[in-house]
């Protein structure tokens, strides 16, 4: 009775331990390929619960979540210009086809990040000496970008992996040159605001020469209708004192004498010579006989 327990026991212990051999789980961020006796049999893409020829079969699983390839220094490329220039990047990708990115890398990690540096690299090197400096910093950045990820997903899809983005975090001047673009940078800056400073002189000449001469025309203009009202009222006056001298002229002529003799005796030391029958003191002369006739 108790050999047979055991013999049960025993057969039930096998079971298990078969069972647990046969079974595997994929879960959602997996993918794996069964191995019987070295050569791919099956590919696990979706999750759950699966079984496997113990002994015979091995499981090899895959993380098919995005990775990122990012660089710890800095790459050198040369521009158009001939000039250096520092880039550091970083690469999102994952894997799509797990039995292509065995055949082709061997499902090694390492070797599949190196393969897509490789690549981007040199689509990179292509990229920046077709363009300029100022192209590269932020003119035809995102171009860049985008190219890029085109042409790597051409090799990428080589070795079963998709390559999501490509991005340049930094591109920068070595030091050496940065001094050198900064000093021609300042340089040119002078340059414009020289200009800006010239062509906002000419402009400050330009209006004040048009507000002179808008001056000048608003007083010629302002000259001209004063005169114009002056000889209007000046022809006023002169009609008046014509029709006034039309109606008795002795008066007038004797008014205009009073104003000369007022003119002429204004302070006590002016002093005037002249003949006494001159016809200046001809009212003064007629004054003089009126006063000298008796009175009747």
């Amino acid at each position: 009775m108790g050999r047979n327990l055991g013999t049960l026991l025993v057969g039930a212990l096998v079971v298990l331990i078969l069972g647990a051999l046969s079974l595997f789980v994929v879960d959602q961020r997996q993918h794996a390929i069964v191995f019987r006796l070295g050569e791919v049999v099956e590919v696990k893409t979706a999750p759950g619960l699966y079984f496997k020829v113990p002994v015979l079969d091995n499981v090899r699983y895959f993380d098919v979540r995005i990775l990122t390839i990012d660089t710890v220094e800095p790459e050198r490329f040369l521009t158009s210009e001939k000039k250096n220039v520092l880039v550091d990047l970083f690469v999102k990708w994952r894997i799509t086809d797990v039995r292509q990115y065995y055949v082709s890398v061997g499902g090694d990690e390492l070797r599949a990040q190196t393969r897509l540096l490789q690549t981007i690299n040199d689509g990179l090197r292509a990229e920046f000496g077709n363009r300029t400096v100022p192209e590269v910093v932020s003119g035809e950045r995102d171009k860049i970008m985008d190219f890029m990820r085109e042409k790597a997903n051409e090799d990428a899809s080589k070795i079963g992996v998709l390559v999501l983005d490509v991005r340049l975090k930094r591109v920068e001047l070595p030091q050496e040159v940065s001094e050198a673009v900064y000093r021609r940078m300042e340089a040119e800056r002078k340059r414009v605001a020289n200009e800006l400073r010239s062509t906002g002189a000419a402009e400050s000449e330009r209006i004040r020469a048009d507000a002179d001469r808008q001056r000048e025309v608003i007083l010629a203009e302002a000259y001209r209708e004063a005169q114009r009202v002056k000889g209007e009222g000046d022809g006023k006056s002169t009609a008046i004192y014509a029709r006034a001298y039309e109606q008795n002229p002795e008066f007038y002529a004797f008014y205009r004498s009073l104003e000369a003799y007022k003119s002429s005796f204004r302070d006590r030391n002016d002093v005037l010579v002249l003949e006494p029958n001159s016809e200046f003191f001809r009212y003064l002369k007629s004054g003089s006989r009126s006063a000298s006739k008796p009175s009747k």
